[in-house]
C-alpha cells in the first residue's frame, strides 16, 4: 500500500503524461443530441447501467434491464427509463433529487460496443408516460427522464478483453452461494447453513417471478 500511495497521481496534467494525445475522432464522435444511429441503437437494448451520484458526492451505479427498447426516446434530446420494482433502497432516484448529473451505457447483447449517453435527470410520475412503459399491463411507479448533453459510442475492446458474450466464457454460477445466502452472512456477520441458506435463495426466487413487474 505504501508504494501505491508513493506513485499516486494528483493532477490532470501527470495523468495525461502517461497517455498519448487523445485522437481528434475521439472527440469529434461526441454530439449533443440523439441521431438516428443512437435511437437504433437504444431500441436493441434491454440492458443499461446508470451513474449517479448524491449530495455528499457518494457515487453509485445502478443496472436496469427490460426488453428490447424500454428506454423510451421522447425527442433528440430527451429519453425515459422506467423504474421496474426493486429492493426500494432508492439510491439512484435519492441521488438524482439532490443532484441531477447522470451517466447512461447502453448495452447489447452480441454488440461489443456500447452507447453512452450524459445528461441531467428528473423523476416523474406522467401518467400518460408511465403507461405507456407498461409491461404485462403493469405501469412503473415513476420514471426517470433524460436530458441529453452528450452522445457516442464506446469502441469494443473492453467487451472483446473480457469476452463477455463468448459462450466459452460463461462460469458456472453454482460455484458460489445463492444472492439470499451471501446477504444473509453480510448481515448476521456469520455463516448461514445449508438449509437456511437454500430456503432463504429459493424465497428471492419466487420473488423474483412474484415481483419481476
Amino acid at each position: 500500500m505504501d508504494e501505491i500511495n508513493s506513485h499516486q497521481i494528483h493532477t490532470e496534467e501527470a495523468l495525461r503524461g502517461h497517455f498519448k494525445e487523445k485522437s481528434p475522432l475521439s472527440v469529434a464522435k461526441a454530439h449533443d443530441h440523439l441521431n438516428h444511429h443512437d435511437r437504433d441503437f437504444i431500441a436493441r437494448s434491454p440492458f443499461i447501467v446508470v451513474g449517479t451520484q448524491g449530495a455528499d458526492g457518494k457515487a453509485d451505479v445502478s443496472p436496469r434491464g427490460d426488453p428490447p427498447g424500454f428506454v423510451q426516446v421522447l425527442d433528440d434530446k430527451t429519453i425515459a427509463i422506467p423504474d421496474r420494482p426493486g429492493n426500494n433502497r432508492l439510491d439512484t432516484m435519492s441521488n438524482l433529487i439532490a443532484n441531477p448529473s447522470v451517466g447512461v451505457i447502453f448495452m447489447i447483447p452480441g454488440f461489443d460496443e456500447t452507447l453512452r449517453i450524459n445528461g441531467r435527470a428528473r423523476i416523474t410520475t406522467a401518467p400518460a408516460l408511465l403507461e405507456a412503459m407498461a409491461v404485462k399491463s403493469r405501469a412503473p411507479t415513476v420514471a426517470i427522464v433524460v436530458d441529453v448533453d452528450e452522445v457516442f459510442l464506446h469502441c469494443a475492446k473492453a467487451f472483446r478483453r473480457s469476452k463477455l458474450w463468448d459462450p466459452a466464457s460463461r462460469q458456472d454460477r453454482s460455484e458460489m452461494p445463492g444472492l439470499a445466502t451471501m446477504i444473509l452472512e453480510v448481515a448476521n456477520g456469520a455463516p448461514v447453513d445449508a438449509e437456511t441458506g437454500a430456503s432463504a435463495d429459493k424465497k428471492v426466487e419466487e420473488n423474483y417471478v412474484a415481483t419481476m413487474y
